[in-house]
């Protein structure tokens, strides 16, 4: 990501960002970033929005990777081009 190992710390405990615990390890999925290795700008929002409406993380990643027909494709895909409204108003509505 090009920060310093305790940035990423404070992005996940401000929960802008979840970790996956891969073989004893956490780790960022990478499609939560952007080409530049920074943090998509909708990702910290659509986590705010799905935890807001009572999802936990493994729920919440769940929602993001699951296929949508209607997208069409996963959520977490959308966020990088024109649907990425899209997503968030579902994950707004999804919290409801």
């Amino acid at each position: 990501m090009g920060v310093v190992v305790t940035r990423v710390h404070d992005l996940l405990g401000e929960h802008k960002l979840i970790a996956v615990t891969v073989d004893g390890r956490r780790m960022i999925p990478a499609v939560f970033l952007d080409e530049g290795s920074r943090v998509n700008r909708f990702v910290p929002g659509v986590i705010a929005l799905l935890s807001d409406g009572g999802y936990d993380d493994r729920e919440i990643l769940d929602w993001l990777f699951t296929p949508d027909e209607s997208l069409p494709g996963r959520p977490v895909d959308g966020l990088h081009g024109h649907l990425a409204r899209e997503v968030m108003r579902r994950a707004q509505a999804a919290g409801l």
